[in-house]
């Protein structure tokens, strides 16, 4: 049987339904009658081959294959049909269809084997007419459903897998990663035209894109410093990397312009595949605008098409009202260029090639779809350069599991009534929800219940947009986590009631809106923007209300309706009265008006309304059963400077901040924003008896300042007494690294609100099994079966002191351990923190001259920021014995090493300019080639002062005089039995005229 051209996507989900229909139809018919197997295959496979020929993709390869396990009975391509006498399979998984379901698998297995192939897309069915069972071959493991009833929903999905496993591209991250990076030529061009048309219109102050690139800056300061994440040596990997598209970066600025051009071709290419996938995937049912045709548009139709979905209007005809708002990244439309344009076009082919119905064949390996592509797409060092983790998917499940394992674990077949109570009501957030990887897998395992429990998928889609919530203020991630939200209900969408917002919001879950105060301030909203500061009046923040508020002035703005008529339309809409205050506040909504309409005559309009609305989102979504997610981990004196003093009196309230003066300069600052997103979204987002669970460096636990106000698991409250927090469970995961390429110490926490924590605690050490392996793509079952859990327990040092840190140890050891623990002889310390620059401070003694100089080697290995080596004499005088950890063994430390110490230690900075040059002119000189790195570094930048501290001072050092790091040091020598041995003679000394420094 020959076959036509594969039809476009649309027309296909049109076929597929009619088969569908045809096929049911052709089972009732035949039921009745209880037919046996053959007569059940002589009814099915005559459709299955006319939808093959119709839907243009290749009919019946085999019938009666032959595979080592058995004979299979029929093969289509990459997709197997196994057929059972009617009344063989039931829905309890019963010993005979287990073995149904084994027998395929076999098959799949033998086919997997003799193809030597590893396509996501191998799958199969087993079909007797009244249930099916789906399956797949996936990386090697099987992952289906349990059987279901063979209706027209499941027989629908049944010709989509069979369609799907024969045509295109499968939609997965691995696959867009290699057509997609910037390795290819076809994203070199547009990459490059993207900067070239971003540098000719920055000029222009006051134009569109430069308040766009402004606001975005506004927002990405809160998360990222670029003078930081690219200063010095560090923007080295970044200009070799995007020389590979001929882009020139030569500062902190131009890295940060390329990151606005790198966001916006990712941001496009994400756009394009939510059209793509909406298209195709359920395009026909929805009635959307075609991709294809975009495809195959003349030049103005491409860009009138491509400012059509920048404006939202493709994804609102799928009856998505906000997948795109606020977005910065539409900008090249207004700075279009013949270079540009080729560019899209090369992207739109090759995109044009793909099949979306991976959607619903592997859903598995389309979740975290756009998180796996960005984080592809950047090089290692530089994802790490701007604090960028992605989440792997075995730790989100875990952290699920510890939050809610009936729910996320349970067996709806044993708790069914249960379960369906939580799925309608339980309500979730991620306040920092990055690409979606917390909501994608909520609402996963949400479809999952839902189709286990039958209930109605209008009623399940209804659930899902009230009670899985994301916020997070990277415009790129809400903009990624928005289309990977829609992928995740994209079978739904055909029961949805009307148009739908997706909840997932641009905004700060710490920072939230609140009231200005003073004669001017009360009951007023401030909103500050890269066009100005906008006023709200709090009536009009209420939940409720707000969102109502802002539909309305976007709405008016774009119908340029008289400012008399806004006000009085929101007067009447919301039903306000001279008891609301809203006569006093009439002047403050004509001022943000008229600047609105302003903004709109300019061409600015559509944006700064939905960026109000999602502002103010923490204040009003409600509150949740559950938080969960990943919060970003970034010291507090890494912070950028402004944002920084903003949220100061926040960390201030919670009581974050123990500590005053230099000790909080001196380590016990630092403080991780981590923390003080756990407590406002407790206080704020966390219902009573909720619970909260999140990722977070183990350092909260087990640091003595830096956690201390922490460990009070206590919410304080301006007029009652504090809200108390239980810690329900810690898993410890140290060793694991679980982030890719990080040594980031990690610890998953759950916290219970309205209980206080008692002690001892659980806390599960997560250790390697010996030789084993697992990935950032592997599965929690593979983790879980390649590790080793240690329970233990934790408990506060100080029995006395419930913020001190934690013992960890099983509960008798903890007991006896209480019997011999006491204050320590001596205090532990930072050593010598040279703020990343050790490339520079490390030497090697190479040899010492005849006119007193020494020649030292600069160590480079290792070194977290790269500088050059280089071997230079320099004074004696300001050399001391390096220790590091790896010199120190039980009762023996060999220094192996040397560091500069150009530090003042009664001043607490670098000596002096002038006596460095008049005392240590060789090392003023050695130091002076590396001044770029020294001045770069950020506890430089942020606690000393640039133009009047020298720049090779360092942090936190000079707490002792040489004099008295004299006597410590003997004290510990001898209390060691003069453990310091000379690197020549290996006899023990005391050095009693240098100071050793720790590392």
């Amino acid at each position: 049987m020959g076959t036509s051209k594969p039809a476009s996507s649309p027309a296909r989900d049109l076929l597929v339904r009619n088969w569908a229909r045809k096929l049911a139809q052709k089972l009732q018919s035949i039921l009745p009658c209880k037919p046996n197997e053959a007569e059940l295959r002589r009814t099915v496979e005559p459709v299955l081959d006319q939808f093959c020929e119709e839907a243009g993709i290749p009919p019946l390869s085999h019938a009666e294959y032959s595979y080592a396990s058995g004979i299979a009975d029929a093969v289509f391509s990459r997709f197997i049909f196994e057929y059972k006498r009617p009344g063989t399979l039931s829905a309890s998984f019963d010993l005979a269809t287990r073995r149904a379901l084994d027998q395929l698998q076999g098959y799949l297995r033998d086919k997997a084997s003799e193809e030597k192939r590893k396509d996501q897309r191998l799958a199969g069915v087993v079909f007797d007419g009244g249930y099916i069972i789906f399956t797949r071959l996936l990386a090697g493991r099987f992952t289906g459903s349990v059987p279901v009833p063979a209706n027209e929903q499941s027989l629908v999905r049944l010709l989509q897998w069979l369609a799907g496993t024969a045509s295109g591209y499968p939609l997965t991250s691995e696959k867009l990663s290699a057509d997609f990076s910037i390795d290819q030529p076809h994203i070199r061009e547009i990459l490059a035209a993207f900067c070239a048309a971003l540098d000719s219109v920055l000029g222009d102050k006051q134009g569109i894109v430069a308040k766009l690139f402004e606001q975005w800056k506004l927002f990405f300061s809160e998360s990222i410093d670029y003078s930081e994440a690219f200063g010095g040596r560090k923007l080295d990997p970044l200009k070799k990397w995007v020389a590979k598209a001929g882009i020139e970066v030569k500062s902190p600025e131009d890295a940060e312009r390329f990151f606005f051009a790198l966001h916006t071709y990712f941001a496009l290419l994400v756009k394009l595949l939510a059209w793509l996938a909406l298209s195709r995937h359920i395009g026909g049912r929805l009635g959307g605008p075609s991709f294809t045709q975009l495809v195959s548009a003349d030049s103005e139709t491409l860009r009138r098409r491509l400012k059509e979905m920048e404006g939202g209007g493709v994804f609102k005809a799928f009856g998505i009202s906000n997948l795109l708002e606020g977005d910065f990244f539409s900008w090249y439309l207004h700075a279009w260029t013949q270079d540009m344009e080729s560019g899209v076009r090369g992207m739109l082919e090759l995109l044009d090639r793909y099949d979306p119905s991976t959607l619903s064949i592997v859903p598995e390996e389309t979740r975290d779809l756009f998180k796996k592509l960005y984080h592809y797409l950047l090089p290692r060092e530089i994802r790490h350069n701007l604090g960028e983790y992605y989440t792997p998917d075995w730790l989100a499940q875990r952290l699920l599991n510890q939050l809610d394992n009936e729910y996320f674990a349970g067996d709806p077949h044993r708790k069914g009534d249960a379960l369906r109570k939580k799925l309608l009501t339980l309500r979730f957030l991620d306040p920092a929800c990055g690409s979606g990887t917390f909501p994608v897998l909520i609402i996963a395992r949400m479809r999952e219940l839902g189709l286990a429990l039958m209930l109605n998928e209008a009623e399940l889609l209804d659930a899902i947009l009230l009670n899985v919530v994301g916020i997070d203020l990277n415009p790129l991630a809400v903009l990624t986590a928005r289309v990977n939200y829609v992928l995740a209900i994209a079978p739904l969408l055909e029961q949805r009631r009307g148009e739908i917002a997706l909840p997932v919001y641009l905004a700060d879950s710490v920072r939230t809106p609140a009231e200005g105060e003073g004669l001017f301030g009360k009951g007023v909203y401030e909103f500050p923007t890269a066009v100005g500061k906008f006023h709200v009046p709090a009536v009009l923040c209420a939940k409720g209300r707000f969102d109502t508020f802002c539909d309305i002035l976007e709405d008016c703005v774009k119908s340029e309706v008289a400012t008399d008529s806004f006000i009085s339309r929101i007067q009447t809409t919301l039903k306000l009265g001279p008891e609301d205050g809203v006569n006093g506040e009439d002047k403050l909504l004509s001022d943000m008006y008229s600047r609105l309409t302003e903004l709109h005559g300019q061409g600015m309009n559509g944006l700064w309304a939905r960026l109000l609305k999602n502002n103010f989102a923490p204040l009003t979504i409600g509150r949740f059963h559950f938080i969960v997610g990943n919060p970003p981990w970034v010291n507090w004196e890494s912070l950028p400077d402004a944002y920084r003093d903003s949220v100061k009196p926040v960390w201030e309230h919670y009581g974050l901040f123990p500590h005053e003066g230099f000790e909080t300069i001196l380590g016990k600052g630092k403080k991780d924003i981590s923390m003080l997103m756990t407590y406002v979204a407790c206080d704020m987002l966390l219902r009573d008896e909720g619970r909260l669970g999140f990722i977070v460096t183990q350092t909260l636990f087990k640091t003595s300042g830096a956690g201390q106000g922490f460990r009070r698991f206590r919410i304080p409250q301006e007029k009652a007494r504090p809200v108390p927090l239980r810690v329900v469970h810690v898993d410890d995961m140290v060793e694991l690294n679980p982030f890719e390429g990080a040594s980031n110490r990690t610890a998953v926490m759950v916290l219970e609100k309205g209980m206080r924590t008692r002690y001892p605690t659980p806390y599960t050490v997560w250790r390697k099994e010996k030789g084993s392996r697992f990935t950032y793509d592997s599965t929690l079952e593979e983790v879980v079966s390649a590790t080793q859990r240690a329970e233990f327990t934790a408990e506060p040092i100080d029995a006395d002191d419930n913020t001190s840190p934690w013992l960890t140890g099983r509960r008798k050891a903890l007991a006896a351990l209480r019997k011999v623990i006491g204050q320590s002889d001596y205090q532990a310390r930072a050593g010598s923190f040279t703020g990343g620059a050790n490339a520079v401070f490390w030497v090697d003694v190479m040899r010492e001259r005849p006119d007193g100089l020494v020649v030292v080697r600069n160590i480079t290995e290792g070194a977290k920021v790269k500088v050059d080596e280089v071997t230079k004499p320099v004074e004696p005088g300001l050399l001391y014995p390096l220790l590091r950890g790896r010199d120190v063994e039980r009762w023996l430390s060999r220094p192996s090493a040397s560091i500069i110490m150009a530090q003042d230690p009664r001043k607490r900075r670098g000596y002096s300019l002038t006596e460095m040059q008049a005392r240590f002119p060789r090392t003023f000189t050695y130091l002076r080639h590396f001044e770029g790195v020294l001045r770069s570094r950020a506890a430089y930048r942020r606690f000393f002062r640039p133009g009047q501290d020298p720049f090779y001072t360092m942090f936190a050092i000079g707490e002792y005089t040489l004099s008295s790091w004299k006597v410590v040091w003997r004290e510990m020598a001898e209390t060691m039995t003069a453990a310091v041995v000379d690197r020549v003679s290996g006899k023990p000394v005391v050095p009693d005229h240098k100071l050793l420094i720790f590392a």
